[in-house]
């Protein structure tokens, strides 16, 4: 239960979690895509207006750029100022008045503004926030532009004859520059290749420099700072300054001073809407056929999965199932087994029926043997006094009282084995009935002693009872001699001459422990778990001599295990064997 459970689980967790993972995985990336196509237009947009705005004094005649972009990006272009008045618009009016057009969105997709860049469109712009293409008064007239190309393809010249590859770059106010594989030319190679003109500043640029030092200046008196010199590339000289606050006010001013610089020289700030047609910024996406295709694809490989997943945990549970179905179908067939596989309830199930099969099949032969050990049984003294009883009839024998008490000893050994059989049958109907008393085992032991004294003194074997203490018990007294009587009996007949036979009882904890020990010829160890089975003796001859019916420690058991106890053997073969019998106080 727990498996299928756990399976059932797992397969709706990893299918939910594919679907799932799939369909975010899809989304994301629509959105990703679509976002950053947007981007991009936006970026672009952006820029080409920007370039508008910082090299034109007004947005006069942006018209066709804006057109030009609705067209390459199919959105639409808006442009207006800081109030919302209409600059230029990609879609065309449906009549002459400016309500004829779709009306804009409460917000602005940008401002385009080339003294206030936005970092976020224009993530080259570096840390000043001013338009690179923004020169207004920097940009070089023509004759300055020719003259330092000149000095600047010198420069170059001269670096290639000293062994390095140089360039000219371009500033967007028409200043060129010499740079190397190491960055741009240094003052002692500008000097040796005579390029001093492209280190100073032009007729113009310092015009403009002149004019941005009064502005920077005028805001540094009024934050109490010492007035600077501004260069080229907007940092400055003057008295050295260790404060950081300082250097922060000065960078400010340079800033501020260039904005108000460049003002008249760029378009003013103005508001830029674009928009797809038919439809709001933001909108939802469209899922293309592709992911709509990879998302069919995994939920299929999903279901695959889980249906080969429940087809093979069903297998492996419905196999063993069918294999203990057909094995049960089959109870007669002989040596019906069923493979044992995993340590689980069908493991189990297949172990318990594989134990009931070799169970039933030791049943089964030893309700053959018994039935054929019975009648042996019964055969021998039956046969005896039929054939003394014919001798007689026939007048071959006298019927004297030797003949009587041969004919008696049959017949009480015939009335032994049906008491035996029929204590057995009373065990196994469960009504055998004890009836126990307070013995003391002393008593007990001395009784089975003497009972089988003259038995020992024939066979030439030494009998006798060693007792520690006294001990005590509740059992049934008849029953528990004849049980010791069995052991002490049998321990007689599988003792040579000259052996000896010991009853011996202690207290061990909880119980009490009755010991038999005999130094006869043992049992070997491939027969020491069948000794208590009914009718099996270890010699197969079945004589008289060397065993008796083999029903005697069958008995031994059954009586023990009514008293509650247990009964075990050990023993060495050629040394002897010690019987056990372990009872509750």
């Amino acid at each position: 239960m727990v498996r299928l459970l756990a399976t059932s689980v797992l397969v709706a967790v990893c299918s939910t979690a594919a679907t799932a993972w799939l369909a975010v995985k899809s989304t994301s990336r629509a959105i990703e895509q679509q976002q950053s196509q947007a981007l991009s237009q936006d970026a672009t947009i952006y820029s080409t207006l920007l370039d508008f705005a910082a090299t034109h004094h007004s947005w006069d005649g942006v018209g066709p750029t804006v057109a030009a972009l609705a067209r390459s990006t199919g959105r639409r272009v808006a442009l207006t100022t800081s109030t919302r008045a209409p600059v230029a618009d990609s879609q065309p009016a449906a009549n002459p008045a400016p309500a004829g057009r779709s009306p804009l969105p409460s917000q602005a997709s940008a401002v385009v503004d080339p003294l206030n860049v936005d970092p976020a469109l224009a993530p080259g712009s570096g840390a000043s926030r001013i338009a690179a293409q923004a020169t207004g008064p920097f940009q070089l007239s023509g004759k300055e532009q020719a003259d330092l190309l000149n000095a600047a393809d010198t420069t170059v010249s001269c670096l290639e004859e000293m062994g390095q590859t140089a360039r000219i770059t371009t500033s967007p106010g028409g200043r060129p520059s010499v740079v190397t594989n190491s960055g741009y030319a240094g003052l002692l190679v500008i000097d040796k290749c005579n390029s001093k003109p492209l280190l100073f500043p032009t007729e113009s640029e310092a015009k403009a420099l002149a004019e941005l030092d009064g502005l920077v200046n005028s805001c540094l008196t009024r934050q109490g700072i010492p007035p600077v010199e501004v260069d080229l590339d907007y940092s400055w000289t003057g008295r050295p300054t260790t404060s950081k606050k300082a250097a922060q006010t000065i960078a400010t001013c340079i800033e501020s001073g260039r904005r108000e610089q460049l003002a008249p020289y760029v378009a003013p700030a103005a508001l830029l809407f674009v928009t797809s047609p038919a439809r709001t910024p933001g909108s939802v996406f469209d899922l293309s056929r592709a992911n709509t295709i990879r998302i069919v694809e995994v939920t299929a490989l999903v279901l695959a999965v889980t249906v080969a997943v429940t087809v093979l945990v069903a297998t492996r549970l419905v196999r063993p199932l069918r294999a203990l179905a057909e094995a049960a179908q089959r109870p007669d067939e002989p040596h019906a087994r069923v493979p044992v596989r995993g340590r689980n309830e069908i493991g189990y199930l297949a172990a318990a029926l594989n134990d009931l099969s070799q169970r039933r099949e030791r049943i089964e032969q030893q309700r053959e043997a018994m039935v054929s050990d019975v009648a042996h049984e019964l055969r021998t003294p039956l046969s005896n006094i039929r054939g003394w009883l014919e001798a007689v009839q026939d007048g071959v024998a006298a019927p004297d009282a030797e003949l009587v008490s041969a004919l008696l000893q049959e017949a009480l050994l015939l009335q032994h084995i049906i008491d035996d059989l029929r204590d057995l049958a009373a065990a196994d109907a469960d009504t055998f009935r004890l009836h126990p008393e307070p013995v003391r085992l002393r008593e007990v032991l001395q009784q089975v002693a003497s009972a089988h004294q003259d038995a020992a003194r024939a066979a030439g074997v030494t009998l006798e009872t060693r007792t520690e203490g006294d001990p005590g018990l509740v059992a049934d007294p008849l029953r528990l001699r004849q049980a010791v009587g069995n052991l002490v009996s049998n321990g007689i007949r599988h003792t040579p001459e000259g052996g000896s036979v010991t009853v011996g009882a202690r207290q061990d904890g909880p119980r009490t422990l009755i010991e038999v020990t005999d130094t006869g010829t043992g049992i070997s160890s491939e027969n020491l778990p069948h000794v208590f089975e009914r009718f099996w003796r270890a010699e197969k001859s079945r004589s008289r001599q060397t065993g008796g019916s083999g029903l005697g420690l069958a008995i031994v058991r059954q009586l023990v295990e009514a008293h509650g106890g247990t009964v075990t053997v050990t023993s060495t073969s050629a040394a002897g064997t010690v019987f056990t019998i372990r009872l509750p106080r």
